[in-house]
């Protein structure tokens, strides 16, 4: 049953777009303030706006003394819709949008607030986020079907369902929401529906496929690679985002020959621009498929993060892996490239699957007394790099000459010499820093960073995983830091003016599983509070079976980094993974298997069942063959890993890399880790005489 939030402790939402603006100027809406001061947004998307800032700089309910005071769940919707027994996981982030019309069905003309969700199986839904009359908070408004999820090959993705998998963005003037959606026979599809009733707009979906991409795209090589993947196993994860006029919808993809960013016109239904990350694409590298997606500014620049796989590295011309890209939309050419920066050993990082754009990139907001308008990314390797936008260090037609001079790298740098390098060199803030081992269980980070600033200074917010030991596994203290954005003065030693990062505090004692990205909510300068989503399990973890994750919901003082809150064990139900809660009217709302809501008022958990889909067997590709009897090594490693390892693209291991893998790390793999779902059925016997044999 849904529990209603009290009377007057709601606040109406009020989410600013672009970046350009602080956040910190941005009046708040809370008690007291009237109607006419509440600003609604022009965008509702990932990571409060389009410049992926991760800070809701007007929130006045939220603040550390009511967390303090009774804060906890005040209602949750009903569990979203099943696929074939497979329960819902909600990759995309939930989004709230307050005053929605509906346009049709048993509440037309109404108004309500809304917190609208996206789920692996296909659906999207608008809920009721406040009490209206007799219509209780969690009531679904309304629900679309886009259609029947993939099921991606050779292994399903954390072994549930393909539908939705990155956040959509709504354009609120146009009432419009954008969303896209892998199904079995179209595969990826944008879609733009109706906020007011759910109902599809004419001209959609637009069909997003790579032939068409290749007659657009404006990173074309001499002829065209033809793939190298037996499975289509593209994966649009990054989250949607629109031009300033709302006239572009920004769609990324990874997981393929080659990532691409592409443009789809919102008025003349089409793809309207696409550039490949890679020219002469190898390996699947190049891939845009970290949660941020791309980051937009007033401007109407396109910010965006590849990746790499393993072996992932070549030397050519417009070969973009493991870099941040500056693009512009051209109405008559296109997708064109602006900048770039590259880190200085990306040769090294992308042999070995480091994937700088395992988040994507956060643009701060702007100076309050000028200087550089600044960017921030972070990476799997735990480095955090800081840029000036508007001058990119990198060309238009290579990247520099790698090097193994941390001090040549050209992103704003320490003056400092960093203790990795003995030199100056990147900010590594998630350890031990290493070149080989930060991949797959072992990477430090894939989340979009968070700004925030407190009156006085800028400051950066990451969550990541430091490791206990290169080559471990095992997390360990920190997982979030706060950085300070310092801004020298014109009379400072190292180039003087030239702002850098450093570390200004740390949670010593928590330790995350797997978090996504931080957002930061305050009241202006005050109050400002770190709200995290920890998947509460290793990367490698499934999303289906009798021991999916449940994932915690975490909310730090934003000056101290003390826990003010967190949620009970078992509160929360399994979600998706890099997903983050959303806010408003007083509220924080969480995508799991339905929408969970926490406010003011709140009451204890008391552990009860739950009403879900029944559990079904986890989807792998070993899971769905026979069973085997066969002990010896090879035979077992021709049934259950020759068909990727032997054909590694990608993200996939090479069978020559396995081989460097010491035998406790393949066994841990096997057992614990990313392997798991392969090995799933196998005897201890077994298993053991798999992981020697990977070894020969």
């Amino acid at each position: 049953a849904a529990v209603p939030v009290r009377a007057g402790r709601v606040a109406r939402a009020a989410v600013m777009d672009g970046v350009g603006r602080s956040p910190g100027e941005v009046r708040g809406s809370g008690e007291g303030t009237s109607a006419s001061a509440v600003q609604r947004p022009a965008r509702v998307t990932f990571h409060v706006d389009a410049g992926r800032s991760g800070w809701r700089a007007n929130e006045s309910v939220l603040t550390p003394a009511a967390l303090r005071k009774d804060f906890g769940a005040v209602w949750e919707s009903p569990a979203l819709d099943a696929f074939e027994g497979q329960p819902a996981r909600l990759y995309a982030s939930p989004l709230y949008l307050d005053q929605v019309a509906m346009t049709k069905g048993p509440h037309r003309g109404l108004d309500f607030n809304v917190v609208f969700a996206a789920s692996s199986n296909g659906y999207v839904y608008a809920i009721n986020a406040a009490r209206k009359g007799d219509l209780a908070a969690g009531r679904i408004l309304w629900r679309t079907r886009l259609g029947e999820p993939c099921r991606l090959q050779p292994a399903p993705l954390d072994g549930v369902p393909t539908g939705i998998l990155s956040t959509p963005v709504i354009d609120v003037e146009r009432a419009r929401l954008y969303v896209t959606h892998c199904d079995p026979k179209n595969r990826w599809q944008a879609y733009a529906l109706d906020i007011g009733s759910g109902e599809l707009l004419p001209g959609w979906p637009v069909r997003l496929d790579e032939e068409t991409f290749n007659t657009l795209n404006t990173n074309a090589g001499p002829q065209r690679v033809p793939p190298k993947r037996k499975f289509d196993f593209r994966v649009q994860r990054g989250a949607l985002n629109l031009s300033p006029d709302g006239l572009q919808l920004y769609v990324v993809f990874g997981e393929t020959e080659t990532g691409w960013l592409v443009s789809v016109d919102t008025q003349q239904p089409r793809v309207s621009g696409a550039f490949a990350a890679v020219a002469m694409p190898h390996r699947g590298s190049g891939g845009i498929w970290g949660a941020g997606g791309p980051a937009v500014d007033a401007q109407g620049s396109v910010y965006v993060v590849t990746g790499s796989g393993f072996e992932g590295y070549q030397n050519s011309d417009h070969d973009w892996t493991q870099s941040v890209l500056q693009l512009g939309h051209q109405r008559d050419r296109g997708l064109v490239l602006q900048g770039t920066y590259t880190p200085f050993n990306y040769c090294v990082t992308a042999k070995n699957d480091i994937d700088l754009g395992a988040g994507g990139a956060m643009l701060l907001p702007d100076a309050v007394r000028g200087g550089p308008r600044l960017m921030a990314v972070g990476g799997k390797q735990g480095n955090v790099y800081l840029l000036d936008r508007d001058h990119l260090p990198g060309g238009l037609e290579r990247r520099p000459a790698c090097s193994t001079d941390a001090a040549s790298d050209g992103s704003l740098l320490p003056p400092q010499p960093q203790p990795q390098f003995g030199t100056r060199g990147p900010l590594s803030v998630f350890g031990p820093y290493s070149e080989e081992d930060a991949a797959l269980d072992l990477a430090r980070a894939r989340s979009v960073p968070a700004a925030y600033r407190d009156g006085r200074n800028d400051f950066v917010y990451v969550t990541g995983n430091t490791k206990q030991a290169l080559g471990s596994s095992v997390s360990v203290p920190p997982s979030v830091a706060r950085l300070q954005v310092v801004r020298p003065s014109r009379t400072g030693q190292v180039r003087p003016g030239r702002p850098y990062l450093r570390v200004d505090r740390v949670n010593k004692d928590l330790v995350l599983g797997n978090p996504g990205s931080p957002v930061v909510t305050s009241n202006g300068a005050r109050d400002a509070i770190v709200w995290i989503l920890d998947e509460n399990a290793r990367r490698s973890a499934l999303l289906s079976g009798s021991d999916a994750p449940q994932p915690v919901l975490y909310a730090l003082d934003g000056t101290t980094l003390d826990i003010l809150w967190r949620s009970a064990p078992g509160q929360l139900a399994t979600s998706g993974k890099y997903n983050e809660p959303a806010f408003g009217g007083g509220q924080v709302f969480v995508g799991t298997d339905r929408i969970q809501a926490f406010g003011p008022g709140g009451k204890p958990f008391v552990a009860t069942p739950r009403t879900a889909a029944p559990a079904q067997p986890v989807m792998t590709a070993a899971a769905s063959g026979p069973a085997t009897t066969a002990t010896d090594g090879a035979t077992l490693y021709q049934q259950r890993c020759a068909a990727c390892h032997d054909n590694a693209v990608g993200n996939i291991p090479p069978r020559t890399l396995l081989k460097t893998r010491s035998h406790a790390r393949i066994l841990d793999a096997l057992t614990a880790g990313v392997m798991k779902p392969m090995a799933q059925g196998l005897s201890a016997e077994q298993i053991e005489s798999l992981a020697r044999y990977l070894r020969q």
